[in-house]
């Protein structure tokens, strides 16, 4: 079985290195994983998942920041809320933001909707803890996979008829994804690393 990923700095580069477009390409790919039917299905529950990074945020922090962002807006911008508008709103930010990563944490820990999740495969905790703006997250995250963000739309293939039953090949776990800027390459060396025993095509 493979390990379960290396320690915060390892692999780490520098964030200039991370080539990360201001406006996202999506680009979809295929993945096939061949091989002995309990290696397959061992990596099948290994990467399902909910399809979604659980990052570990600080809402506090982030309504402090939101809170002087509304008093001091960059130029040419200016200030339209008074001081107890901006702590209201900022407020109101961080409660949204704090139901939002509840549900992400539920997710994450429940739902089995995405077959591929990178994260669950070769994210360690510790880069979680620092979250997706974090520089030294955002170069560990490009090195072993090749994307800074979560895949998108992972479906298995081939996709079953309308009122049909998936009809699976044991020994094959086939699937289809969008992946942010790049092809995954990063990512396919890694699992071909960590599993051996399996033949991973992109």
């Amino acid at each position: 079985m493979p390990g379960s990923g290396g320690g915060a700095g390892e692999g780490s580069v520098p964030l200039a290195e991370v080539l990360a477009p201001a406006h996202t390409d999506w680009l979809y790919q295929h993945l096939r994983i061949t091989g002995d039917v309990a290696e397959v299905a061992a990596f099948r529950h290994a990467a399902v998942g909910a399809g979604v990074i659980p990052w570990q945020h600080s809402p506090r922090r982030a309504e402090e920041d939101w809170f002087h962002l509304l008093v001091a807006p960059p130029p040419p911008l200016t200030r339209t809320l008074s001081l107890e508008g901006a702590r209201i709103l900022a407020g109101h930010l961080r409660a949204a933001a704090e139901e939002r990563l509840r549900l992400v944490a539920e997710r994450s820990g429940e739902s089995r909707a995405c077959p591929l999740g990178l994260h669950r495969l070769l994210v360690p905790e510790a880069m979680l803890r620092l979250g997706p703006e974090h520089s030294e997250a955002r170069a560990w995250l490009w090195t072993p996979r090749g994307t800074t963000k979560a895949l998108r739309h992972v479906v298995e293939l081939p996709a079953p008829k309308r009122g049909q039953l998936p009809k699976r090949d044991p020994g094959l776990l086939w699937l289809g994804f969008w992946s942010a800027d790049w092809t995954s390459r990063m990512a396919l060396r890694q699992l071909r690393e960590r599993w051996l025993s399996l033949r991973l095509v992109m």
